[in-house]
């Protein structure tokens, strides 16, 4: 039987952040870069969070709270 974790430390919940964020960017910025590089700095930033913002809530966070699951179950077991 597996168990609910407890919600992600401060720490934790931090690093899974910066897991989900730095290659949404990253990949973001590959793939449109040379577009972005048209926009002020201001509009550009805003482009960039307004894609990638859902990306990392709805996409990505939700895989890395099922992995931290499946690792604090497979440490308790």
């Amino acid at each position: 039987m597996t168990t609910r974790p407890t919600p992600p430390t401060k720490h934790q919940l931090a690093l899974m952040i910066w897991l989900a964020v730095f290659p949404t960017l990253t990949v973001i910025n590959l793939a449109f870069g040379d577009l972005l590089a048209l926009l002020h700095p201001v509009l550009r930033t805003f482009v960039l969070a307004t894609a990638a913002v859902p990306i990392v809530i709805y996409g990505i966070m939700p895989h890395l709270h099922r992995i931290r699951a499946r690792l604090l179950n497979r440490t308790t077991s």
